[in-house]
């Protein structure tokens, strides 16, 4: 009797199969196998239009800026040198010390509230136009259509087998490839090591382990990232690709298809009106797929691996163009525009994140500009806080430290004021040269009966020839 009745209570198992016969797998386990399915190689389609030749400009700009300032230099000094082992960056002119690290501080902050703004303004444009992964890739892609062809060839190309030709496209691709990530690493490890160090160093071997470390690391990273895993860094690794979507809202400019006006899709004769079919302006012909770095459908809505690059938009506007339609069926618009009100561009979190970056751009130019070229610090004697002299003077020992944070070697004049009749012990006058941290021993002594406090507030004054003046405050101990 239980027997049957837990039969009775048994939910009959059915299985469903899909018009190829095969039965199709349901449940958190065939999501599972869905979603690491094999990773497809994405064949990019070349495409001309307006935001191309904006972007390809843009490139330009990029790549000629990071190729040639290690290559440019001001009074000597390579323009862009980030020297690690002496702790100093120099910026086209001007030193930045472990002291004015605010400055740098400010540069980050910039950096970041620029992000967010133009995210929250025109969504992942970053990444379309500007990112060095997208840039590397495009130049790896052009390498990759020079030797291959374009799309339909290199997709043909993949399929034959080996033969000369494909072997010899295939190396001269490849050699291409790795020259250019190694020409990269070079120019990269030039901001640390110097252009001439690196360059010449790296031929002539004279460069030390972590320089060749580095410009191996480096090529290996750009053949890898630029080569094979191109929109995977976009999409897996890049943690903008997963906050960016924080920062959008109904007014952010995106690229998005109009599916009121492209629906329903298919093909047509070009000069029937598609309304009469029953049709909308999208002809199906998929080329805003084919053209995408990232391999989507931009008719399927917002997704966060478009990264805005507007390949679709030049794509789509050709095939409007060919067909008579109106351009615009993909383009850069707002979700409150498609659903046919007016964009907002005034709003606040824009505006907020405007003025932040406004006054964090305002503090970085003023505090360059009141950057003092000359840096004094003062250490007083641990060991010994006062003493009496041979001549029965109380003696306070000091070390001034003088940093020159100019390009040029400098004089510098020291003094103290606070205190009526101290006698200074040690070197007034000092010349230091660019970039270095100069010790001067100084002993200050004073006749205790002048002195009413055990403790007395006194003034270290540094002044250089150019007229740049320094004041740092100490102590004068009066001792028992």
């Amino acid at each position: 009797m239980m027997s049957e009745s837990n039969s009775e209570q048994k939910i009959p198992v059915k299985q469903i199969h899909s018009k190829d016969n095969k039965v199709k797998v349901s449940g958190r386990r065939g999501a599972k196998q869905e979603k690491h399915r094999p990773r497809h190689r994405i064949y990019v389609r070349a495409v001309e239009g307006v935001y191309q030749t904006l972007r390809n400009r843009m490139n330009w700009v990029m790549m000629v800026s990071f190729m040639l300032l290690p290559w440019i230099h001001i009074d000597g000094r390579q323009s862009v040198f980030l020297d690690f082992a002496h702790r100093q960056f120099h910026l086209f002119g001007l030193t930045i010390w472990p002291q004015d690290l605010m400055l740098l501080a400010f540069v980050f902050i910039i950096a970041a509230f620029s992000l967010f703004f133009f995210t929250t303004f025109l969504g992942r444009v970053w990444c379309g136009y500007w990112c060095p992964q997208t840039v590397w890739t495009f130049i790896f892609i052009w390498f990759e259509e020079k030797f291959e062809g374009p799309r339909n060839k290199r997709m043909r190309l993949d399929e034959l087998p080996w033969d000369f030709n494909k072997v010899w496209r295939k190396t001269a691709k490849h050699a291409c490839w790795v020259g250019f990530s190694l020409f990269t690493a070079l120019t990269f490890v030039a901001y640390f090591w110097g252009s001439h160090a690196s360059f010449l160093g790296f031929f002539t071997g004279d460069m030390t382990f972590w320089p060749y470390f580095w410009t191996f690391f480096f090529t290996l990273a750009t053949y890898g990232n630029a080569g094979w895993m191109r929109e995977t860094v976009c999409l897996h690794m890049c943690p903008y690709a997963r906050f960016q979507s924080v920062m959008f809202d109904q007014d952010t400019f995106t690229v998005s298809y109009d599916a009121t006006r492209g629906e329903a899709r298919g093909p047509r004769p070009r000069k029937k009106d598609p309304k009469e079919l029953g049709l909308g302006d999208c002809i199906d012909c998929v080329l805003c797929v084919q053209v995408c770095p990232t391999g989507i459908d931009i008719r399927n809505g917002l997704q966060y691996e478009c990264i805005n690059c507007g390949a679709c938009v030049d794509a789509c506007d050709q095939t409007m163009d060919r067909m008579g339609y109106e351009k615009g069926l993909i383009s850069y618009t707002t979700e409150r525009q498609l659903a046919g009100g007016k964009t907002n561009i005034m709003r606040p979190k824009l505006l907020g994140y405007g003025m932040v970056l406004v006054i964090m751009i305002t503090a970085l130019i003023a505090t360059a500009v009141g950057r003092d070229p000359l840096k004094l610090d003062v250490i007083r004697d641990r060991n010994v806080l006062s003493r009496l002299n041979e001549y029965g003077l109380m003696e306070n020992v000091y070390t001034l430290k003088v940093l020159n944070k100019s390009q040029q070697t400098r004089d510098y004049q020291l003094s103290v004021q606070g205190i009526d009749g101290l006698e200074w012990g040690g070197e007034q006058v000092v010349t230091v040269e660019p970039g270095e941290v100069f010790s001067v021993p100084v002993s200050l002594a004073i006749d205790p009966y002048l002195l009413d406090k055990p403790i007395n507030e006194l003034e270290f004054v540094l002044t250089d020839d150019a007229g740049n003046r320094v004041v740092q405050e100490s102590r004068f101990i009066k001792g028992r």
